[in-house]
């Protein structure tokens, strides 16, 4: 029987490849952009690892401004360090 293959996505920030599942999505919807931790919302993505590194350079940086070509509210930053928080726990 074949293996399932494991979908790997890239983060933006350390563009290390990881399992889908390890990374934080973030999507770029018609409302605007958000955090998405159910993976599953339509429009464009983007991922983070959630490493302390890439946390801080994400926010020093301004990665996802580059990735999605518009400011971001730093909101969506928040959110993405408060949502790596809790994952650890």
């Amino acid at each position: 029987m074949a293996e399932k293959k494991i979908p790997m996505r890239m983060c933006v920030v350390c563009r290390v490849q990881k399992p889908k599942k390890e990374l934080i999505r973030i999507v770029k919807t018609e409302n605007g952009i958000v955090v998405d931790p159910s993976g599953k919302l339509n429009g464009r993505g983007a991922y983070i690892c959630g490493e302390p590194e890439c946390l801080a350079r994400m926010k020093k940086q301004k990665a996802l401004n580059r990735v999605f070509g518009e400011a971001v509210p730093d909101e969506v930053y928040a959110q993405v360090e408060e949502l790596k928080g809790a994952n650890k726990k």
